[in-house]
């Protein structure tokens, strides 16, 4: 059987057909990424308190993007452009986190997800990347990815995956502020910003700020999905 890939899911007002309400959704791009690299998708909504039972029937995890992560997690007051956070996300998908790295999951954080992953582990993020950079080059426009390279740590995971360079779409105002505590960097824009950061404790867990799953390149996926066959495997599922 295919190793199933959690995916977590948005949880945001949507509208469909002549409804609109409160809904856990994720772009259909991650789906068909993971299933393209062999692997089962099973979407996750936030849900706090199931975190355990979840868990056990996952062989690997994408944190997904979206929206801001609220700065209360990381100590720091909201900047003006910190817009879309979701505390009942972010409380479920640090406690999702935290479990999964405890149980040495495959973890492939995107994005959001990426900040996720360095806030868990005690770091902070730039709320506003222009204010740092002075240009808007990594989110052009709402609605639009961003395309360009990255210059990759050959040594890192990220390095074994995609060699030292690599094409991507972005599509983030956020960073990598303080890097969370056994996390290190392994990507960088042209401009010096982190793009990927990773934790070589553990089998697999790797978070890059650009969206993979825009892509055509799904070896990100298929990293992710090998790792979870091994996982599935060592637990006897």
């Amino acid at each position: 059987m295919r190793p199933v890939i959690g995916i977590t899911t948005y949880a945001e007002e949507a509208t469909w057909g002549s409804w609109t309400e409160p809904a856990a959704f994720i772009p259909l791009a991650y789906v068909r990424a993971v299933e393209q690299a062999g692997g089962r998708p099973l979407l996750v909504p936030p849900v706090a308190d199931a975190v355990d039972e979840t868990l056990d029937v996952l062989d690997g995890i994408i944190f997904s993007g979206g929206g801001d992560l609220d700065p209360e997690t990381y100590g720091a007051e909201a900047h003006p452009e910190t817009i879309e956070v979701s505390p009942e996300r972010d409380s479920a998908e640090l406690a999702l986190l935290e479990a999964a790295l405890g149980r040495d999951l495959p973890v492939l954080a995107v994005c959001r997800g990426s900040q996720v992953l360095n806030v868990a582990r005690g770091g902070d993020l730039v709320q506003h990347l222009p204010e740092v950079v002075g240009h808007d080059r990594h989110r052009h426009e709402h609605g639009v990815m961003a395309d360009h390279n990255v210059r990759v740590e050959a040594h890192s995971r990220l390095g074994s995956i995609l060699g030292d360079r690599a094409p991507v779409k972005s599509s983030h105002h956020q960073g990598f502020g303080r890097i969370g505590d056994g996390l290190r960097e392994s990507a960088w824009a042209e401009d010096g910003t982190t793009e990927a950061v990773e934790d070589p404790s553990h089998r697999f867990a790797l978070g890059v700020l650009w969206h993979p799953e825009e892509g055509e390149d799904f070896a990100l996926f298929a990293a992710l999905v090998e790792e979870a066959a091994v996982y599935k495997a060592s637990r006897g599922s």
